[in-house]
């Protein structure tokens, strides 16, 4: 299983997980399938939506870290200056918090229904938090 469906808000896209370039991520986030969360807007990080997730404690460092996503590629920050989260990237993203600038793992990307990345983050921009799913495809 490579390929993950996301369904966020009314748009669903498909993705492929990065497992040469981030296996220990992918191995992770895989376990969690099917994962059912809310996006909300970055507040730091410009044209992105994240999931926070708090303390949670996944096990996991950094691989195929990057602060500067292109569109669609996913990633996963495992904790430590800022809390655990993953990102979301329709734009111009420079990946950052409240602490300053960060670097997630890049471990899925979206390669189906890019054309509706805009749109989704223009949604969750104004009109709030939307539902998200990853599924196994």
């Amino acid at each position: 299983m490579n390929r993950v469906r996301i369904t966020a808000g009314p748009y669903t896209f498909g993705a492929r997980f990065e497992e040469a370039a981030a296996p220990r991520t992918v191995a992770r986030f895989r376990a969690l399938l099917p994962y059912r969360e809310r996006i909300i807007h970055v507040r730091w990080s410009g044209e992105a939506c994240w999931i926070p997730l708090g303390e949670l404690d996944l096990g996991l460092g950094f691989e195929n870290a990057t602060s500067f996503p292109a569109p669609g590629q996913i990633l996963l920050y495992p904790g430590g200056f800022s809390e655990t989260e993953i990102l979301l990237g329709y734009g111009s993203v420079c990946f950052a918090s409240k602490m300053g600038q960060l670097a997630g793992n890049h471990f899925l990307t979206i390669d189906e229904g890019l054309e509706n990345l805009a749109p989704l983050g223009k949604m969750v921009l104004w009109q709030g938090a939307q539902e998200i799913a990853f599924e196994a495809a």
